[in-house]
């Protein structure tokens, strides 16, 4: 019985495989020779999500891995025309960081609406300030994005009484479709970009968006950062159409120190962090292993993604 060839494109630390021992004759790859391994392998694991190797690597014609599964909810990082056509199944870590990005969309609401950010700079500067914040019980919340994500982060934010819509790809029950997005976030305190990166979503966020803004609503982007354009973003910011925003994604990462964002007045800037709990990269190792077993013992795969659509379908 000939074993499976595991084609690892790596990043460190590297992903705790040794359950597969046995089962799959393990491999590693960085950008500079996946191209030449690629047509070797029956599974590739994309353990560097934040590569785009893949895109320029994959192989048109000949042998090419049956399945590729990567460490991360969005693909558009591999995802390219060759792939899109191919035969070949591709996968996600869906439900592995819809809890954790949730909880973090909670705090940066949370932060803004208490100025959380002007208490550290004035404590930092030893100043007594007395101010008054934002009740967030009562306001509103419009959610771009309908996936396991989305939804959970609109039941965290019900959970702390915020009036929350959901806007999906397509309208059904529970889920606005597209085109009320307009007429929900003029009335929105809140706006949150978590959608993901397709040919219909870039650049979704633009400057006649933030313009429909009302002057008091705040911005914040866990999906992908090709969603915003960042600079309407800034504009908005400086010219106070919105009264502040919070980006954990952005289209090129990570920022360089001369990046004009880090300076962004009313701007929050974290580091692509907001599904990286204690102990993430454990939990993808593991749910990547459970999918090996089921692909290897001839199983249905979960977590299957429409390479048309770019991303799993709801159920």
């Amino acid at each position: 019985m000939t074993v499976p060839t595991l084609l690892v494109l790596d990043a460190e630390p590297l992903p705790r495989l040794g359950s597969l021992t046995g089962r799959a004759r393990i491999e590693h790859a960085d950008a500079s020779t996946l191209a030449e391994r690629l047509p070797g392998a029956d599974v590739l694991l994309v353990w560097d999500f934040t590569s785009r190797a893949v895109r320029s690597a994959w192989p048109g014609e000949g042998p090419r891995p049956r399945w590729v599964h990567t460490a991360s909810a969005g693909v558009d990082h591999l995802m390219c025309p060759e792939l899109a056509a191919s035969d070949t199944i591709v996968t996600n870590a869906r439900g592995i960081f819809d809890q954790p990005i949730a909880e973090y969309v909670a705090a940066l609401v949370l932060a803004m609406a208490k100025d959380l950010p002007t208490t550290w700079a004035l404590q930092r500067e030893r100043t007594w300030r007395h101010r008054e914040s934002q009740r967030v019980a009562g306001t509103r919340a419009v959610v771009v994005g309908s996936g396991p994500i989305g939804r959970t982060i609109a039941r965290t934010l019900k959970a702390l009484d915020i009036t929350t819509a959901l806007v999906g790809r397509t309208p059904h029950t529970g889920i606005h479709g597209p085109d009320d997005l307009d007429r929900l976030i003029a009335r929105a305190d809140w706006v949150i970009a978590a959608a993901p990166l397709t040919e219909q979503t870039y650049g979704m966020f633009d400057a006649r968006r933030f313009g429909v803004m009302q002057p008091s609503a705040r911005f914040v982007n866990i999906g992908r950062g090709g969603l915003v354009v960042e600079d309407a973003l800034a504009e908005a910011l400086a010219k106070r159409w919105i009264a502040g925003a919070a980006l954990d994604v952005f289209e090129h990462e990570p920022l360089t120190p001369e990046s004009p964002l880090w300076q962004v007045p009313g701007l929050i800037v974290s580091p692509h962090m907001s599904g990286d709990t204690i102990g993430w990269r454990d939990e993808l190792g593991k749910q990547f292993v459970e999918l090996y077993e089921r692909w290897a013992a001839g199983r249905p795969l979960v977590n299957v993604v429409d390479k048309k659509r770019g991303y799993v379908p709801g159920r």
